[in-house]
C-alpha cells in the first residue's frame, strides 16, 4: 500500500516501458532461483490463471485491477519469451514480428491489396481440418462457438436466425422424447441430445451476436445475486432458507424478481 510520504529518497519514479518489463524479466531469471527455475510447462498453470483473472478484472469494470492484471498477463508472455531466448528458439522481438505479420495478413483491406476478406474465410485456406490448431483445453462453449465460426468461414452457416432457432426448437423436442411424462429418463441418448442442445443453443447465439460463454457468465451471476438476495430476505425474517418448503422459497423467488 502506498503511504502519504511519496516515493522513498533515491527511487526511478520514471515512467517504465517494455524494455524495462523485458529487462527486469532477464534480470530476474538471471539472480531469482525461483525464477530461474521456471519452463514453458511449469508456467501453464500460471498462464491459464493469470488469464481467468484479467477476465474477472474486466468483468469488475475497475480499471485499476485490470491495469494491474494485464501486467501480470504481460508478465507472463516475457517470461516465456526470455525462457525461449535462452533456449535459443527465438527471443521477444521474434514474438513481436509475428505478431505484426499476422495482423498486417488479418487485415489486406489496410496493409495489403485492399480487398476486405473475412479472417475464417482466410485461415480456412490455411488448415486441412476444421479442429486444426484449435486449443483443446478451450471451455466448451468457446470451443462450440470458434468451431462454428470456422464453419461459417467456409459457407455452412444459416443465412440468418431463423434457421438456428427452429433447430433449438427441434432439438428441445429430441431432447423431451428421451423423457417420460414424470421427467424420468427413458432413452439413453438423453446426454447426446442434451449436447446437441446446447450446441444449437450456441449456434443461436453466434448467429444473433452473442457470445454464449459471456451470456451463461451473466445468467450465472444474475442467479447469484437473486439466491444470496433470497437467503438474505429469509435471514432477516428470521429463518433458514434451506428449511423452507419449495413453494416458500418460489414465492421469494418471485418476491426477488418483482423488485429488480
Amino acid at each position: 500500500m502506498q503511504d502519504d510520504q511519496g516515493p522513498a529518497e533515491g527511487a526511478d519514479t520514471r515512467r517504465q516501458s517494455l524494455d524495462d518489463a523485458l529487462a527486469l524479466m532477464r534480470d530476474l531469471r538471471a539472480r531469482c532461483e525461483w525464477d530461474a527455475a521456471q519452463t514453458h510447462q511449469s508456467l501453464r498453470p500460471y498462464l491459464v490463471e493469470e488469464a481467468a483473472e484479467v477476465d474477472d478484472a474486466i468483468a469488475s469494470g475497475d480499471d485499476a485491477t485490470l491495469r494491474d492484471e494485464l501486467g501480470d498477463l504481460l508478465l507472463q508472455v516475457l517470461f516465456h519469451a526470455v525462457v525461449a531466448e535462452e533456449r535459443g528458439a527465438f527471443d521477444v522481438q521474434d514474438v513481436a514480428g509475428a505478431l505484426v505479420s499476422k495482423m498486417r495478413a488479418r487485415h489486406p483491406h489496410l496493409y495489403g491489396d485492399g480487398v476486405k476478406r473475412e479472417w475464417e474465410s482466410m485461415k480456412a485456406h490455411q488448415r486441412r481440418f476444421i479442429d486444426e490448431g484449435l486449443a483443446s483445453g478451450l471451455p466448451a462453449l468457446h470451443r462450440a462457438h470458434r468451431l462454428q465460426d470456422r464453419a461459417a468461414g467456409v459457407g455452412f452457416d444459416w443465412p440468418d436466425a431463423v434457421g438456428p432457432l427452429a433447430k433449438v426448437r427441434e432439438e428441445v423436442e429430441e431432447v423431451a422424447a428421451c423423457l417420460d411424462d414424470t421427467g424420468a429418463v427413458i432413452d439413453a441418448r438423453l446426454e447426446s441430445e442434451l449436447g446437441d442442445l446446447l450446441f444449437s443453443v450456441v449456434n443461436l447465439c453466434r448467429k444473433v451476436g452473442v457470445h454464449a460463454g459471456l451470456a451463461l457468465d451473466g445468467a450465472n451471476q444474475k442467479f447469484v445475486r437473486r439466491f444470496r438476495s433470497m437467503e438474505t430476505i429469509a435471514e432477516s425474517r428470521g429463518v433458514v432458507f434451506r428449511e423452507l418448503s419449495l413453494p416458500e422459497q418460489d414465492a421469494l423467488w418471485d418476491d426477488v424478481k418483482r423488485g429488480e
